[in-house]
């Protein structure tokens, strides 16, 4: 699937779940919904993309 067509994907799945969410957005904003989304998108990636080790265990307490 090339850019395009994920951008008109995004398009259409921002367009309807702003109906089913009762959040109108103007269409002068929706290029700039989809761009920000789809930069999202991406940094998400990184993060679910990582592999972590099996034997890693999850901190029980954050301190930063």
């Amino acid at each position: 699937m090339n850019n395009n067509e994920n951008n008109l994907q995004l398009k259409q799945y921002i367009e309807q779940t702003s109906i089913m969410i009762d959040l109108p957005i103007d269409p002068e904003f929706l290029p700039g919904v989809v761009d920000n989304l789809t930069k999202i998108s991406e940094i998400a990636t990184l993060f679910t993309e990582f592999e972590l080790p099996e034997n890693i265990e999850a901190a029980p307490i954050f301190k930063p």
